[in-house]
């Protein structure tokens, strides 16, 4: 599986970004997706992930009610509608894939993952 992320800039707080995931497995419709983030100095973390059908969705606390997870299965895209954005959403945003079911909120649960997409919220 293959990703390329797509859709990061600088934006000011309060705005909205959207991010989109390209995949190219034949399997997509079949595996889990999710996105992280990581600023300069800290770990990886968890921001939402969809399950293969879209009708499941988990969402870090810091974020819901803000971010929307969604899926395309026939056009093998997934994404991440940001909204309100606030200057700690500042990171580089990855998506990821993971083969092995849906509710995944760890890094090491995630088979697959693209190059990353940066966004940056002023204050």
């Amino acid at each position: 599986v293959q990703l390329q992320a797509s859709g990061g800039g600088l934006v000011q707080a309060g705005d909205g970004l959207r991010l989109s995931c390209a995949a190219s497995a034949r399997t997509f419709s079949s595996v889990a997706m999710g996105w992280f983030r990581q600023a300069p100095g800290t770990e990886r973390e968890f921001v939402a992930t969809i399950n293969w059908s879209g009708y499941s969705t988990i969402y870090a606390d810091s974020v819901k009610g803000r971010f929307t997870i969604s899926r395309d299965n026939a056009k093998k895209m997934v994404y991440l509608q940001m909204t309100s954005l606030k200057p700690e959403d500042t990171a580089v945003y990855y998506c990821a894939a993971a083969t092995s079911g849906g509710g995944r909120t760890r890094t090491y649960e995630y088979d697959y993952w693209g190059q990353g997409t940066q966004v940056t919220v002023s204050s």
